[in-house]
């Protein structure tokens, strides 16, 4: 399982990536998006929509299961990843990178505070 060095991470195995400003990307996992196999459909939040910490940011669908993408953070979903509308396995084959979910303009910077680090998270998962 990969897991990258200066992200954060949450116990839902979501990341986090701070951006400029008050801003953060949000994506799952490695080891999420492998414990959920080949994913199908991804249900993306709103533009605009606020959102808190623990409530459900998306949903994906794989040929395995449905699952709930619950956001690490608290704001408001300033962009979301159109591409994984027509291409949802992107997040199978690039979860760090091309598979980001949304970008969040946070309400409260020291939400960052509470989640894992990459060494954190690997011991999390058991690595």
């Amino acid at each position: 399982m990969k897991v990258l060095e200066g992200l954060k991470y949450s116990k839902e195995h979501e990341w986090v990536k701070v951006l400029e400003g008050n801003k953060v990307s949000v994506g799952i996992t490695d080891f999420a998006q492998d414990e959920l196999g080949d994913i199908v459909f991804v249900n993306l939040p709103a533009v605009g929509q606020e959102i808190k910490v623990g409530e459900t940011l998306a949903s994906l669908e794989s040929v395995k299961s449905a699952s709930d993408v619950y956001s690490p953070v608290s704001g408001k979903v300033v962009e979301v990843n159109e591409k994984l509308k027509n291409s949802p396995e992107i997040i199978n084959d690039d979860p760090y990178g091309e598979g980001w979910i949304a970008v969040i303009e946070l309400s409260d910077v020291s939400v960052l505070d509470t989640l894992m680090s990459a060494e954190e998270y690997k011991q999390f998962i058991g690595e």
